[in-house]
């Protein structure tokens, strides 16, 4: 069904790209009504238009709160064309319908980004322009609804095909754009109030999200997938692509996971390399060239095609030693020019630039079919004087050091997680396992495999505690003299008379980090 545009109502915060638009109303001599800003860029443009309090017959009042909210302006885009009675009450009042409306709000998001006055923020909340986008995208059959600039070119084309009218097709797939707009819009609004208040879990949590973009898949293939930006002060990632090839689902999920430990307190130079959001090789270090191997030693099969993130900016001979290995995407705190002329030597690898990165992550959930859990984010940071030494044997003032790495790293690691530790570097992970037991026995292997030396005197972390002795024996078989984990089982004293025995150190922390 065709609807014919005799009148349209403009009014715009960001008034760019609106000339082609003016430019085809008239052509198809359609009228405009706007107000303020919009009216005078309008009249700049050299086009003519009828100021909304001159059209409605009252003057805004309340510093423009009250503009358009006036029953000649909503029953015009509120009307049926169809329905009789709705015709002899719009006749009956002499108000005309309106077609069209050309509405985007006031620019929320941006004021929370750059103000920290709670007055100007709230100003900025937009009434009048949700309003009359809601009540047009209501009325779908008969009006059509431009909430964004990047519309202007559909809507100039809808109306040159079908000579000044438009489609049933378009009016509701404008409608849908539309709500999905008001409800983005309000949903910052909850959550900037939600922020302010400090409510972590509202009865009514609303998430919003702005499409960044298309990704090529999802985890497979077969599953489309797209990245959203969740954010009141930010339009993007702040993770900038200096090269490689467009960044896939599984890029971010390893992404995300690598970000997570690497603003961790990780305050010496950092390494993180991550394969299938579980980390391979972590290593803290003064120098990070060496930070840089002994993560990568960690693991190197493993690390092959994976994502590396660095808390430093990578120099010419961290970037040669970066092109020995396949990896999928390098995350650094800058590159300097010689290192990022040798990296860009692939093509494909993916470069990041995370220098304006702001880590803000409160939250974490999961979604199901008709429902989702949320949680706090696990930020919780153990001290020194939470560490509670159980057995006879203490540990070292040295050997602290690396007793709070360990368990720093295992708690981003897939539960059930154990990593062993030796320098602030990890040497074995055993990741994601039904039982604690497996779990060792692979952190154990691992470690066997590619740092045998190393295993001697080392350092493991267990995310849990242990329901069993079985699990610290594997360990203490193969080289560890100290572990660290939670505590807590029923069978606590067995764990600990095991260590005793073997005369290794067990540090109980009483916190639990899982992550599944």
């Amino acid at each position: 069904m065709l609807q014919k545009i005799k009148t349209a109502l403009i009014s715009v915060s960001n008034k760019s790209n609106l000339s082609e638009v003016l430019k085809t109303l008239k052509k198809y001599n359609i009228k405009i009504i706007s107000s303020g800003g919009t009216y005078r860029a309008i009249k700049d443009l050299g086009y003519e238009c009828t100021e909304v309090s001159k059209y409605t017959g009252f003057n805004e009042m309340l510093d423009g709160r009250v503009k358009t909210l006036h029953p000649k302006i909503h029953a015009g885009i509120l009307s049926d064309r169809s329905n009789k009675k709705h015709r002899s009450e719009m006749s009956k009042n002499k108000f005309p319908v309106i077609d069209l409306i050309i509405v985007n709000f006031y620019p929320f998001q941006k004021i929370v980004s750059n103000s920290t006055s709670n007055r100007e923020i709230i100003e900025n909340i937009d009434i009048g322009g949700p309003t009359m986008v809601r009540s047009a995208a209501k009325n779908f059959k008969n009006v059509i609804i431009i909430t964004n600039s990047n519309d202007y070119s559909e809507l100039i084309d809808e109306i040159k095909k079908n000579k000044g009218k438009t489609s049933i097709k378009f009016r509701e797939y404008m409608s849908s754009k539309a709500f999905g707009l008001t409800a983005y819009y309000d949903a910052m609004i909850a959550n900037w109030f939600n922020k302010k208040l400090n409510i972590k879990f509202p009865d009514r949590k609303t998430i919003f999200g702005r499409k960044f973009n298309n990704l090529r898949y999802g985890e497979n293939p077969h599953q489309k997938s797209s990245i959203y930006i969740n954010s009141l002060k930010s339009d993007n990632t702040n993770l900038y692509q200096l090269s490689g090839k467009d960044l896939s689902y599984n890029n971010y999920n390893d992404i995300f996971a690598g970000l997570d430990i690497l603003f961790s307190n990780l305050n010496e130079p950092a390494t993180v390399i991550i394969k299938h959001a579980n980390p391979c090789g972590v290593s803290s270090n003064k120098s990070a060239y060496m930070s840089f191997l002994n993560a990568q030693a960690s693991d190197p099969v493993s690390a092959f095609g994976g994502v590396v993130a660095c808390n430093y900016k990578i120099n010419y001979k961290i970037a040669q030693e970066i092109n020995k290995t396949f990896f999928e995407v390098i995350l650094a705190k800058g590159f300097d020019k010689k290192a990022l002329k040798v990296l860009k030597k692939k093509k494909n690898m993916r470069i990041i630039d995370i220098s304006k990165f702001n880590y803000e992550s409160k939250t974490t959930g999961k979604f199901f079919d008709n429902s989702f859990l949320l949680q706090e984010k696990d930020d919780l940071v153990f001290h020194r004087k939470m560490l509670k030494c159980v057995t006879k044997n203490k540990p070292s003032r040295k050997e602290i050091k690396d007793i709070e790495f360990a368990f720093r790293v295992c708690k981003y690691v897939k539960s059930n997680a154990i990593v062993i530790v030796r320098d602030s570097s990890t040497i074995g992970i055993g990741a994601g396992q039904q039982n604690r037991l497996d779990s060792c026995k692979i952190a154990t292997q691992k470690a066997r495999k590619f740092q045998p030396k190393n295993l001697i005197n080392s350092i493991a972390a267990s995310d849990a505690f242990f329901p069993f002795a079985d699990g610290i024996k594997t360990l203490i078989k193969a080289g560890v003299k100290t572990i660290i984990q939670p505590g807590g089982s029923i069978r606590d004293k067995e764990v600990i008379d095991a260590a005793n025995k073997a005369k290794i150190k067990m540090i109980f922390t009483g916190i639990r980090h899982f992550n599944h």
